[in-house]
């Protein structure tokens, strides 16, 4: 790979940072939106609806994914509903399970016989990606979040798993995979090497995104020149003459 254009992976940005989404959302190579609650915390947000329209009237063309945040099934359930009136190209995030572990199947199964387009997301096995799968076949199109970064966080090579996703999920073609909370550049053109659908990515790794085939000769003397330019705004010195006390 030469260049981010060799890329085929659909490329979703991730945060909650108006300007940042409107920086990306300039970009063509953004395909998509996702945020959650954590990202929107830690933004500074404090109304999540006047949020949510704030961009939705900003970005009306390209799928954007925003996730409820109760712990009920029921509630879980009415705040879909409502989101999902939002937007033609509004996703709707469902974790895999509630916080006591209960799985949410039986809720995806019963907003995607409606038509509810979904995001069910922090996932991080096989066995969840099947019956989440299992769950979504009746319905519209639909995401999968598989979070290869947390399970790449616990000494796993995520890569196996995510090619068993996305056999798991070929009998659906409305279903794409995302690999969810990279680490990396790196992550990038693995995720696009194994064929996944969508990664979603973070501001300070798009960044990164020109570094991709760069020469590693030029990429060398830039450290260098890196280090040398620190230390002389450091002002730092070395004196000599005198015997070290270290």
């Amino acid at each position: 790979m030469t260049s981010s254009a060799d890329l085929t992976i659909k490329i979703f940005a991730d945060g909650a940072d108006k300007a940042g989404i409107l920086e990306y959302y300039a970009k063509p190579f953004i395909s998509g939106f996702t945020t959650n609650p954590t990202l929107m915390r830690k933004a500074g947000i404090d109304n999540y609806e006047r949020f949510a329209h704030d961009i939705l009237a900003a970005i009306p063309d390209r799928p954007i994914s925003f996730e409820v945040f109760a712990d009920e099934f029921d509630e879980m359930e009415r705040q879909a509903e409502r989101i999902a009136t939002w937007g033609e190209h509004v996703y709707v995030k469902i974790p895999v399970t509630n916080t006591r572990a209960e799985s949410s199947a039986p809720l995806v199964q019963r907003l995607a016989a409606r038509g509810v387009k979904l995001n069910v997301t922090a996932l991080t096995t096989v066995d969840q990606v099947r019956t989440v799968s299992a769950a979504l076949a009746a319905g519209p199109s639909s995401y999968i979040s598989v979070f290869a970064g947390r399970v790449a966080d616990t000494g796993r090579d995520p890569i196996p798993l995510m090619v068993d996703a996305l056999a798991v999920m070929a009998p659906y073609p409305q279903l794409e995979l995302i690999w969810a909370s990279p680490r990396e550049l790196l992550n990038i053109v693995q995720a696009d090497a194994i064929g996944c659908h969508i990664i979603t990515v973070t501001n300070d790794i798009l960044a990164k995104l020109p570094l991709i085939g760069k020469d590693l000769d030029a990429y060398s003397l830039d450290t260098v020149r890196m280090f040398r330019t620190d230390a002389v705004k450091a002002g730092f010195t070395i004196e000599t003459g005198v015997e070290s006390t270290i």
